[in-house]
This record gives structure tokens, sequence and C-alpha cells, in this order.
């Protein structure tokens, strides 16, 4: 995990934010055990409030669960509602942004086909 002190994110959303990246990249399985809070709070040097604060937002998201005294643990479908929630994300983000983008240009649903396929074919996507 990497932190910026001195950007304008809370450290706890950085922390919630590389948690779920692990949890979707598969650097945490479903059902596996997430580090505890004391174990986090003294590897990265932070307040454990800190990070309790930022696994407390996944399990607010329903992306980890408590287990009393055993810890907390990834819970099963989280992959999957992270990914469900990053699309609809990209929908917002960047799809309904292009779509009144080729708008104002005048290009229309086919031209806009075609220079989603000049991108694959020009090495934008890379596989």
């Amino acid at each position: 995990m990497q932190f910026h002190f001195n950007e304008s994110t809370p450290l706890y959303q950085q922390i919630a934010s590389q948690l779920e990246e692990m949890i979707f990249t598969g650097g945490f399985d479903e059902g596996s055990q997430v580090p505890s809070t004391t174990r986090l709070s003294q590897q990265l040097h932070i307040n454990p409030a800190t990070v309790l604060k930022g696994m407390n937002i996944l399990v607010d998201a329903g992306l980890i669960e408590k287990h009393r005294g055993r810890g907390m643990f990834v819970r099963t479908g989280a992959r999957q509602k992270i990914m469900e929630e990053r699309k609809e994300s990209f929908y917002k983000d960047y799809v309904k942004t292009l779509l009144v983008e080729a708008h104002k240009l005048g290009i229309n649903k086919q031209h806009l086909v075609e220079l989603i396929e000049r991108g694959e074919h020009d090495g934008t996507i890379k596989d």
C-alpha cells in the first residue's frame, strides 16, 4: 500500500480504496481474512483508528464483514459488487460524457462505433 500524505484525499479513504482494489484484483479472495487493524496500522505507521475508519467504509459497502473475535473477512460476491459499481461509474463518468461531446460534434452512433473500432485496431488497447 502506498499513501500520499500531502494529497487532499484523507488517509482512511485511501486505505478503503486500496483495500477495495486488492479485493477487486484478487489480492484478497472472497472468504479470506484481511489483515487486522492493528497489523495494518503497525505496518503502515498509521493510527489504528484511521485504519479502522477505512475498513468500516468497506464494511458499510458490504465488501467485508466482521466476525466477532476472529477479524474481518472478504464477503462472498464482493468482487462482483465492485465490478458492477465500477461499470456504473464508468457509464456515468465516461460514456455519458462521451455521448454529450459526440452530440456536440455531430458524431452519430455509427461514426462513434467506427472511432471505437479504430481505437481497438491502432494499438490503443493492448491485450
